[in-house]
């Protein structure tokens, strides 16, 4: 994919940011009062071919690089939004560029670019699995015809607000499989338009209610059949191809993280250059100054780890142990810097008509999701620097 040069990724960057304008801080928070999915901002972004980033040129998306991605991303947190109601359009493109077939590509990927199809869902965790990736049991038996689909995901976001689902199933009894406890799982792109039309009665839905305005969902296979070209790649290597997305994902969440940081920097500084108590600007003392000041580098810092990661990503080095730094460093600032802006605002911090509270809540997120912030300094104790396997 085709990387922008500085000046026309800053020109990117001033374009997205202009586009956000148009939903400002009073927009998200009626949504996330509402638990309402912000459909008028996705719709707007889709037009503008900022979702397709990632989908190649020959297909109609715009081609870019995984550093222009992120900065799509990063602008949206940064001007007040949430980019968690359109970010599993650019992850989720990864196992189906890699490993989808040119059927299945040329079928669903102009569609995708244009915004007539939405792929935004992606099924993957169990509750008795959590982390445990190998360890799911929602199964895909194959017939004649294809599979059929039988099980639980107690977490799959935005599926609602999706025509096409990437779904996670076992394929092969993991009794059968012995110690090769990633073997056996196959990746799926099923189209829920026809699941809806055709037999909805295999595809059960129940909202889950978040401490922020997520959409996800619990979903019930129920003998959901799909048709064998639903099968992306080989049988089996499914765990493969996912984890191929996995560091795209947190280095495509890493910039959001950064840009929630940011958020944080620019509402404590204007409050702090703008408040006056005791007869002085309150950013005139040190217990207010320098806790921005550590929060704006320790993001700063972050940042370059995330620029990083994208780099070695576009240029197809290995980049798994920099896109979980850039996960780890920037899920930690941002909570830094969150913190930092509540301590400035004082009372108001928790007033929801400054944002503070509601930008606080989503950025929790980041230290768990899209995996846990222990599990990143596992890999790296384990995978990078070589000591014993702590699970």
């Amino acid at each position: 994919m085709a990387g922008l040069s500085v000046q026309e990724r800053e020109h990117l960057r001033g374009e997205v940011r202009n586009l956000c304008s148009a939903f400002p801080n009073e927009y998200w928070r009626k949504l996330d009062l509402e638990r309402e999915y912000p459909y008028e901002f996705v719709d707007a972004l889709t037009k503008s071919g900022y979702l397709s980033a990632l989908i190649p040129e020959q297909y109609g998306g715009k081609g870019y690089g995984m550093t222009e991605a992120t900065i799509v991303l990063e602008e949206i947190n940064r001007s007040g939004g949430h980019a968690a109601g359109c970010h599993a359009q650019m992850y989720t493109m990864g196992a189906l560029l890699k490993h989808g077939s040119e059927e299945q590509k040329s079928k669903y990927l102009p569609g995708i670019a244009d915004g007539s199809i939405r792929f935004q869902a992606f099924s993957v965790t169990e509750e008795a699995a959590g982390s445990n990736t190998t360890a799911i049991q929602t199964f895909a038996e194959k017939t004649d015809g294809g599979y059929i689909v039988n099980g639980h995901k107690n977490w799959t976001s935005r599926v609602l607000q999706s025509d096409l689902l990437m779904l996670l199933a076992r394929t092969t009894p993991s009794e059968e499989l012995g110690d090769k406890k990633t073997e056996g799982l196959s990746l799926f792109l099923v189209d829920l338009r026809e699941i809806r039309e055709q037999q909805p009665e295999t595809f059960v839905t129940e909202p889950v209610r978040a401490m922020f305005n997520y959409a996800t969902n619990q979903v019930w296979y129920k003998n959901m059949k799909i048709p064998a070209d639903s099968l992306i790649g080989e049988e089996g290597k499914g765990f493969r191809y996912v984890l191929d997305g996995m560091n795209a994902e947190r280095t495509l969440l890493a910039a959001e993280a950064i840009g929630d940081g940011y958020f944080f920097i620019d509402k404590a500084t204007e409050y702090a250059n703008s408040r006056v108590v005791f007869d002085r600007k309150i950013g005139m003392n040190q217990g207010i100054q320098f806790p921005i000041a550590k929060a704006y580098a320790a993001i700063k810092a972050a940042d370059l780890m995330r620029y990083e990661a994208a780099r070695k990503y576009d240029e197809g080095e290995k980049y798994g142990e920099q896109a979980n730094l850039a996960k780890y460093l920037s899920s930690e600032a941002s909570w830094q810097a969150a913190n930092v802006c509540v301590d400035t605002f004082g009372g108001y911090g928790f007033v929801d008509q400054y944002d503070v509270e509601r930008k606080f809540r989503e950025t929790r997120m980041y230290q768990v999701a899209p995996v846990s912030n222990n599990m990143v300094l596992a890999f790296l104790g384990q995978n990078v620097l070589g000591m014993p396997r702590s699970y």
